[in-house]
């Protein structure tokens, strides 16, 4: 792959994302590469490198040195945390913030179960209920600011 490739966006690359958000709300992870490829029609290749120009405008999150997703916000296609049940499907959210953009982004009410970082046991359970989180007093902490996320987008 030419680097030159990956500079600029094309409107296609807008189409293969927004494939891998109806992937991942029906098939509750993201698609393969091949997935996408016959999904749209299209060859391996292209969808490859529109994978690589999202992942490098931080439009998807993949797998360093692979052509795999694993995070298209505020999906993860990995076990975490935070897991969100909305619409009879059960996802994975990268963080405590995605784990409310999920529902955001499904337009829907859920169910959101999380483990307390301190233990990794001690679970919270929350509902989104009408655009509206219900929960005990919770209060979520970002160790980190929004401006270095991307400095380590798997620590964060």
């Amino acid at each position: 792959m030419n680097e030159d490739d990956l500079d600029g966006i094309e409107e296609r690359d807008w189409t293969v994302r927004a494939l891998v958000y109806t992937f991942i709300a029906q098939h509750e992870r993201p698609p393969t590469v091949g997935e996408a490829a016959a999904a749209l029609n299209v060859t391996h290749d292209r969808v490859a490198l529109a994978f690589q120009r999202l992942n490098r405008r931080h439009a998807v999150f993949l797998e360093p040195g692979a052509q795999t997703i694993r995070m298209a916000h505020p999906f993860s296609a990995i076990p975490t945390s935070f897991w969100v049940r909305a619409n009879g499907h059960s996802y994975w959210a990268n963080c405590a913030w995605d784990m409310l953009g999920i529902p955001a982004a499904l337009h829907t009410d859920a169910e959101i179960e999380a483990r307390v970082a301190d233990t990794q046991h001690t679970g919270v359970t929350l509902d989104v209920i009408q655009n509206r989180v219900h929960g005990h007093g919770e209060v979520v902490h970002f160790p980190l600011p929004f401006h270095q996320w991307y400095d380590d987008l798997v620590f964060t």
